[in-house]
């Protein structure tokens, strides 16, 4: 069986009495990091005799054989990352699909998750959200993505790096204006937990000439149609990113019109006159 423990966030309490007994009894460990599993384990007064196997994105592809050996044989393994689910912007989405592949029984052992904690901690609109993983990590391509992020109605979570959470932040603003609301989580459950709400343009200021530490989840709020409008120059920015992701311009027109309730003509204006200006 394929064993997927969610450990906690940074508190050790938050680790379920599930979790624990599987640490304690599994013959096969991939762990993240065996450091961390071993400080783990310690927290929670607990030993592990399971021989341990160093997973983490470095080595993921070169581990999967090993560990596909492994459930093949009929043992079970159990896979525990940092902090949170296996397969979430960690290591785990393709030793799941070997088990799947192989006819192998997988099962999860709930527990903590930064991105329900941090949705939670906002404030914000939590009937609906999306999850985006790390945002990229150049400037060009991150505006890129904000851009398609745009007109993301749900409520939008995304994890960041601690020293590029200044250029992130102004990315933000400059794509989705300084009013859009957001919140900074830092260091979810443990001794110097932080969350910071606000605008792009106030979580901005509160970046600016500040050392940030630790890990980071940022929730933004979602695109609101009754309250926004858009100039002809934001529907050509929206087009040519449709086109930048593979769209026919007669498709992202359309696309476009649709998804904002507009007529299509008034996009195609838009690009006529774009053109005409020389863009």
């Amino acid at each position: 069986m394929l064993i997927l423990a969610c450990g906690p966030l940074g508190n050790p309490g938050d680790t379920s009495d599930r979790v624990k007994h599987a640490l304690e009894t599994a013959p096969y460990i991939a762990a993240e990091d065996s450091r961390k599993l071993s400080r783990l384990t310690s927290d929670l007064g607990i030993r592990y005799a399971g021989k341990v196997i160093s997973y983490f994105e470095g080595n993921e592809s070169e581990r999967i054989e090993q560990l596909t050996e492994i459930l093949t044989s009929g043992s079970d393994l159990l896979v525990i990352t940092d902090a949170g689910a296996p397969g979430i912007s960690d290591p785990g989405y393709r030793l799941i699909r070997v088990a799947i592949d192989h006819g192998i029984p997988i099962q999860v052992l709930p527990g903590p998750s930064a991105v329900t904690t941090a949705l939670l901690l906002s404030g914000l609109a939590t009937d609906r959200f999306c999850f985006e993983g790390f945002s990229p990590r150049t400037s060009g391509t991150r505006k890129s993505w904000y851009e398609k992020l745009i007109t993301e109605e749900r409520t939008i979570i995304f994890f960041e790096a601690p020293h590029r959470l200044q250029e992130s932040l102004e990315d933000a603003l400059a794509v989705l204006g300084g009013d859009r609301k957001a919140a900074i989580c830092r260091e979810m459950t443990k001794t110097y937990e932080e969350t910071v709400r606000g605008t792009l343009a106030e979580l901005l200021a509160w970046s600016t000439d500040r050392e940030i530490l630790g890990e980071l989840t940022i929730v933004l709020e979602g695109f609101d149609a009754g309250t926004l409008t858009y100039s002809a120059a934001d529907l050509v920015e929206l087009v040519l990113a449709r086109e930048g992701a593979g769209e026919s311009r007669k498709d992202a027109i359309a696309s476009l019109a649709k998804e904002l309730n507009l007529p299509k003509r008034v996009v195609f204006d838009a690009m006529v006159g774009s053109k005409a200006s020389g863009r």
